[in-house]
């Protein structure tokens, strides 16, 4: 149990400490100041520019940035359908793997474009080495990079500075922050044990039988890895993902990985603050956050290191919930991951989310409903950032003060939008397509398990896919061959597409909104929101919403199951 702990308290130590490194790196970067990539990424990145006709300094409307994120997307969309489609006899197929169905590969490239890497499909018989390196691999970065550059148009917007370029943000996220980072992990990934071959799989007889023959498929997995964990991307190259050991062999892989996909959104807080020039308001935020962060990891892991009580009770022991979990890992790091796997929104897992601990899925649910524990990549934020302004604008009233954020007033359009952004767009995009699904279980779901958990499955896959994340619950049949997989395959693409492009604009509205705000001058009745006091009501004001808006959906799911579960049904 001790070692358990000390794993957990070792990681997050290691994420805290690299949040100022990291975060003042990406500071320089947006603020374009001197680097010490400078040197061998300038020419590259003029280059770029030239290329594709965009001046540096050219900046952009809230409207602009949005159609150029749409616009790209799109033409991004096409590439990877493409590719997908036509596998079959483009290079790099050892396997001679045909194209999927047409379900499949629409659903995969909405999935991956929209950086939630959802997967209804086995990754190793399905996608050749083409479709996963360029199809796949290539919308990791640049979906990875689209969030970054919403999240710093985000913040640029809030401070009251134009929101720049969506066009050298994207690349200057790509060449100067995901690129350099994957490349030195893909290198320690191999030297750790992942595999990086073009080579098809490996064929040799069986140990019990020599005149069978097994496959061991592989691949270049190592920098696709990295980035899969680094972009909050989660899709993984194998079937069982992380919890394949040529995805993650060892503790180090697995720590790498952690670190890894929770590093850039953490560090993005502290990115704010230096752009604020409000340092002490952003460790505050910073705290807030790993307060909630860690409150959800200690129960989830008590929860696990306990075990199912109606198992213990066959077992006559108390032994922890190993059910769907790979013993490399054991209970502590399965509990940590899934809490930041389902936090991050990147929705790589090392074990099976369907085997947890209802208290456990209350809490990687509750993480995508919110979608700010840490959030997705930049998009998560912003996202935090406008719950920060409903809190200015809650306070402002109970308190019979202006409501006033970073020097701005805050009128009826952020109100607006900011409500719309987090109390309408999230609970649409999750519950009408859940509701039919629900109310045609067997035509149209294929559900294994009624009750609770079958509830909650059905809840986790359209909340996953509206918030980007991509991990799911087993037993949907999503994967299965038509029409089950066929309704999971299309159902899905409305909460992909308006959990990922409606909150994109609305946020790039908002910040465009308050880039535009003449400074109001600081006086003695202006509320302050760098301070202890205002950043528990915020805390307040972000969990009463989210319990507002889903606690039913919760209620019917997961912790019904626990009490079915403390009363010994099984």
């Amino acid at each position: 149990m001790l070692q358990g702990w000390i794993q957990i308290t070792l990681t997050l130590l290691i994420v805290i400490a690299i949040t100022p490194f990291f975060g003042r790196y990406m500071a320089r970067v947006y603020q374009e100041q001197k680097t010490f990539l400078d040197p061998i990424l300038n020419p590259v990145e003029r280059s770029l520019y030239s290329l594709i006709g965009v001046s540096g300094k050219e900046n952009m409307t809230g409207w602009q940035y949005a159609r150029a994120i749409l616009y790209s997307n799109v033409v991004m969309g096409l590439l990877i359908l493409f590719i997908i489609l036509n596998q079959g006899w483009l290079p790099l197929n050892p396997t001679n793997l045909s194209a999927p169905r047409w379900d499949v590969a629409l659903h995969t490239t909405i999935s991956f474009i929209t950086n939630t890497n959802q997967q209804h499909y086995s990754g190793e018989t399905t996608l050749s080495y083409g479709s996963q390196m360029l199809g796949l691999g290539y919308h990791m970065f640049t979906s990875a990079a689209t969030g970054l550059a919403v999240g710093i148009a985000f913040i640029r917007g809030l401070t009251g500075r134009s929101l720049g370029n969506f066009y050298v943000d994207l690349i200057r996220s790509i060449t100067r922050i995901l690129l350099p980072i994957s490349i030195v992990g893909g290198i320690i990934f191999m030297a750790a044990g992942v595999p990086e071959t073009l080579a098809g799989p490996i064929v040799f007889p069986t140990l019990e039988d020599p005149t069978i023959s097994q496959a061991i498929a592989r691949g270049p997995v190592a920098h696709f890895e990295i980035i899969k964990q680094l972009g909050e991307n989660g899709g993984g190259f194998f079937a069982i993902n992380s919890a394949h050991p040529f995805e993650n062999p060892n503790p180090l892989t697995n720590l790498i990985q952690t670190v890894g996909m929770v590093s850039i959104p953490t560090a993005f807080i502290y990115t704010y603050g230096i752009f604020a020039n409000n340092k002490k308001q952003a460790w505050l935020i910073y705290g807030m956050v790993a307060a909630i962060y860690v409150v959800f990891v200690i129960i989830t892991a008590i929860n696990e290191y306990q075990g199912n009580p109606l198992v213990n009770g066959l077992l006559g022991s108390q032994q922890p919930n190993l059910e769907g979990k790979e013993v490399r890992f054991g209970w502590a790091q399965s509990a940590l991951y899934a809490v930041t796997t389902t936090g991050t929104m990147c929705g790589a897992v090392i074990a099976m989310h369907d085997s947890l601990m209802p208290i456990g899925l209350f809490f990687t649910l509750s993480n995508m409903f919110l979608q700010i524990i840490w959030g997705g990549q930049g998009t998560g934020t912003a996202y935090l950032f406008a719950y920060l302004i409903l809190a200015v604008f809650v306070t402002g009233l109970m308190v019979g003060r202006t409501p006033e954020f970073l020097g701005r007033k805050i009128e009826k359009r952020e109100v607006v939008l900011a409500s719309f952004l987090i109390l309408l767009v999230h609970p649409i995009a999750i519950l009408i397509p859940a509701g039919i699904t629900l109310a045609f279980p067997e035509q149209l779901a294929g559900i294994s398990n009624p009750g609770f958990h079958g509830f909650s499955q059905v809840i986790y896959e359209y909340a996953s896919a509206a918030a980007n994340n991509g991990s799911g619950l087993a037993g949907l049949g999503n994967s299965l061959p038509a029409p089950t997989a066929l309704w999971w395959n299309l159902s899905c693409l409305f909460p992909l597409l308006v959990g990922r492009y409606v909150p994109i604009v609305a946020l790039l509205l908002l910040s465009d909104s308050m880039s535009r705000k003449q400074p109001v001058p600081f006086t003695t009745g202006t509320l302050r929101t760098d301070t202890g006091l205002f950043t528990g009501v915020t805390a307040g004001v972000i969990l009463i919403l989210g319990a507002l808006t889903f606690f039913p959906v919760l209620a019917l799911g997961p912790i019904g199951e626990a009490f079915q579960i403390a009363k010994g049904i099984g």
